[in-house]
């Protein structure tokens, strides 16, 4: 499996970005989906997961800012990011569990495959 993040960029407190992941390799709609994000000097931290059934789980931080979706047709999974803040600050990742049809974790040895990570800069 592989999966190739994008849509990272620098944007201003306030604004909005649109992450992206698209995956390769097998059959992506059985397999829970989850984004990460890294900030300088912190661990790595888990923001939003979507499961095979469609359901959501974000961590309290960007609750009702932030929506994961994700296109089985496409094999992609989206994060858009609203009301952007500084401390949102981060590398993403993008990440898929190796178990079909597992629930929304946060453990992060759970994912078996993770993408190469995309910048997200907001500026105060």
């Amino acid at each position: 499996v592989q999966l190739q993040a994008s849509g990272g960029g620098l944007v201003q407190a306030g604004g909005s970005l649109r992450l992206s992941c698209a995956a390769s390799g097998r059959t992506f709609s059985r397999y829970t989906m989850g984004w990460f994000r890294q900030a300088p000097g912190k661990e790595r931290e888990f923001v939003a997961g979507i499961n095979w059934s469609d359901y959501t789980d974000y961590v309290d931080s960007v609750k009702g800012r932030f929506t994961i979706s994700r296109d089985n047709a496409k094999k992609m999974v989206s994060l858009q990011m609203n009301s952007l803040k500084p401390e949102d600050t981060a590398v993403y990742y993008c990440a898929a569990q190796s178990r079909e049809f597992g629930s929304i974790t946060t453990t992060q040895n759970l994912y078996a495959y993770w993408g190469q990570g995309t910048q997200v800069t907001v500026s105060s």
